[in-house]
């Protein structure tokens, strides 16, 4: 029991997060910076659709599914937090995107797990940034740690602004994120989209696993609906009746099953399919979902032994244990979006 116990709760790591506190307090004055990436170069692209890459994957139920707007419309990723071990060279709070090792995690992880989540709905654009370490986020580490940020944050705007130039050509575009990357894609909407020229390129933002706060942006709404585009949507899961205290209380949530922010609880049998990391299996109604204040609650997984498992925090599998529900409507807003421009 208790082993299939532990290997369901590794079904449910998307990767390796460990709050790997490098030995010593490192200054980040006294750690040298990777080398920043330059965007004309698709290695330091973790998903383009100029090369073969994991967020071209498609589990093996969903293959047969069709789209007329891929060639039309664009995604823009920014993966979460993947720097997680102990550093081991002199790089103590900026993975270097050189790095072979960290940048396989990556690939492996989100690109192939929550990137390829939208690849039915448009081309997808992720960028290697020179992400933050996962202490960043951590006393006493956070004076460094946003210093880090703002190096990661320096990457995924430049890339961004590469994108632009010499890919978008006009395209309606989605943006998409998690976690870290979550972070600075609102810093990016509210610089360069909200109230400016390119939101009307906008179909929709899926900002998941970081807080966004109900005045975050000034002209771009929070989603009400499945087809609803010029928006964006965030959650963040943990289980039934539990809110973390450090959560703050005007930040705002949707329901990724209904695609409403109101607090009615969406039945499991709308969960079209989780998939965990056997990549080819949907976990079809694995779990409900209700919008509870700033926070998404879900019930016991609905698998075998799901009511033993003792979880509080389902932030690993923010995207990917709605995988299907997010896939479907990210392709039902480009459609939308693209229907009404004509």
């Amino acid at each position: 029991l208790i082993m299939r116990l532990v290997l369901f709760s590794i079904s449910f790591m998307l990767f390796t997060f460990k709050f790997a506190l490098a030995q010593g307090h490192q200054s980040f004055q006294n750690s040298p910076v990777p080398s920043a990436p330059d965007y004309s170069n698709l290695q330091n692209w973790a998903a383009h659709p100029n090369k073969k890459d994991p967020s071209d994957k498609i589990p093996r139920p969903l293959r047969k599914q069709n789209s007329t707007t891929q060639q039309q419309v664009d995604v823009f990723f920014l993966h979460p937090t993947i720097y997680t071990d102990a550093p081991k060279n002199e790089f103590h709070w900026n993975a270097d995107v050189n790095d072979k090792k960290i940048n396989r995690k990556v690939d492996n992880s989100t690109i192939k797990l929550q990137a390829s989540i939208f690849n039915l709905a448009g081309q997808v654009y992720a960028p290697r940034y020179r992400q933050a370490h996962i202490r960043s986020f951590f006393d006493p580490y956070k004076k460094e740690g946003d210093e880090a940020l703002d190096i990661a944050y320096a990457d995924v705007k430049k890339a961004f602004l590469y994108y632009l130039e010499n890919d978008n050509k006009g395209k309606p575009f989605i943006m998409a994120s998690h976690s870290q990357g979550a972070r600075h894609l609102i810093q990016l909407m509210q610089e360069l989209i909200d109230g400016q020229a390119l939101q009307q390129q906008l179909i929709a933002s899926y900002i998941v696993g970081w807080g966004v706060d109900a005045d975050a942006f000034k002209e771009i709404p929070i989603g009400q609906h499945a087809e609803q585009t010029g928006c964006f949507l965030t959650w963040r899961t943990y289980t039934q009746g539990y809110i973390p205290s450090w959560i703050d209380a005007n930040q705002v949530c949707v329901n990724p099953l209904s695609w409403k922010t109101d607090s009615i609880r969406a039945d499991y049998k709308l969960n079209e399919g989780a998939v965990l990391l056997g990549f080819n299996t949907l976990r079809k109604q694995l779990l409900d979902a209700q919008v509870s204040g700033p926070v998404l609650w879900v019930g016991k997984p609905n698998m075998f032994l799901g009511k033993l498992l003792q979880r509080r925090d389902y932030h690993i599998g923010d995207l990917n244990l709605f995988y299907v529900s997010v896939r479907n409507n990210a392709a039902l807003r480009a459609q939308t979006y693209l229907n009404n421009r004509k």
